[in-house]
């Protein structure tokens, strides 16, 4: 019986292996420590949180906190206008980074090279705040649910993992083969690009779905109406300015007396809250990121 061959580490490889592990531990706990830290935090009581008993598990654990965001009406209101925001968002800057990034893609373009230059100076240089803003009010947007939407529709860099994506993975001679057979342009795209592009499209959307729903600054200086917040402003106003409108709550009196004592937890449960959507999307896509990513890094 074969018997398989059992290679001898030298001390130099098992203390290097001992560092590697030792430094992916100290990174794992880094990284996985805060959330359990806000997960305990959120479902132990007000009292436990403030006190700083809470380090790893929760303090005498309750549900007190989420029961209080889900009477916190301006909470599901920025939720709904989030996942607005968030789908159309998303959808329209997928859509547009494809229809720009494919016929870059292609060598036969006239001016190809003009426009990726002039992509690659906007994406390095930008007026600012000031001239954003300017354009925006120009276009009338402000106070409107467009303001959420087209300014960030397009991400340059994601054309540019698109464009990469399409050189590498769509053979010129499948294109050839299409117009052989009468396949115009833009049925070449619908049915055999976008059914080929699968990997990017999935991180292109995951990419432009997470930016928008962790967005909140245009919110801050597009949007007047509180009704029109997405849900990382109303967490912003507070976890930052500390503001809860307890008009908004259907709190009893007791509930209200003792709901000061509650903000601290109130914002742990807040952050689980919001942060849900996006860990439920992830694993869905996951198997497409990595093979999206790395194929749409290789150089032209």
């Amino acid at each position: 019986m074969n018997q398989a061959i059992r290679i001898r580490e030298s001390w130099g490889d098992r203390l290097l292996l001992a560092f590697v592990y030792a430094a992916l531990g100290i990174v794992t706990i880094a990284v996985a420590y805060p959330i359990i830290y806000i997960i305990s935090s959120s479902f132990s009581s007000s009292s436990a949180v403030m006190e700083g008993k809470v380090w790893f598990l929760p303090v005498s654990p309750t549900l007190y906190g989420y029961a209080a965001v889900f009477k916190y009406h301006q909470i599901w209101t920025g939720y709904l206008n989030s996942i607005i925001y968030t789908g159309a968002g998303s959808t329209l800057s997928v859509a547009l980074t494809v229809m720009m990034a494919y016929p870059l893609s292609r060598k036969t373009l006239a001016g190809r090279n003009i426009f990726i230059w002039l992509l690659l100076f906007a994406m390095l240089f930008s007026g600012g705040l000031i001239p954003y803003y300017l354009v925006v009010r120009n276009l009338h947007l402000l106070g409107t649910v467009w303001a959420m939407i087209l300014p960030g529709a397009l991400s340059i860099y994601s054309i540019i993992v698109a464009k990469s994506f399409f050189q590498s993975s769509i053979p010129n001679d499948l294109y050839e083969a299409a117009q052989i057979d009468g396949c115009s342009d833009a049925g070449f795209l619908a049915k055999v690009v976008l059914a080929l592009s699968k990997p990017v499209i999935a991180v292109l959307f995951l990419w432009s779905a997470v930016g928008n729903w962790n967005s909140y600054f245009n919110a801050l200086i597009f949007l007047n109406d509180a009704g029109m917040y997405p849900l990382q402003l109303v967490l912003r106003e507070i976890l930052v300015n500390n503001n809860v409108d307890t008009n908004s709550m259907t709190l009893s009196a007791e509930q209200l007396k003792h709901f000061e004592d509650m903000k601290t937890l109130l914002k742990y449960s807040i952050i689980v809250i919001s942060s849900i959507p996006v860990l439920i999307l992830y694993p869905f896509i996951q198997k497409y990121f990595v093979q999206g990513v790395m194929v749409g890094a290789i150089k032209e």
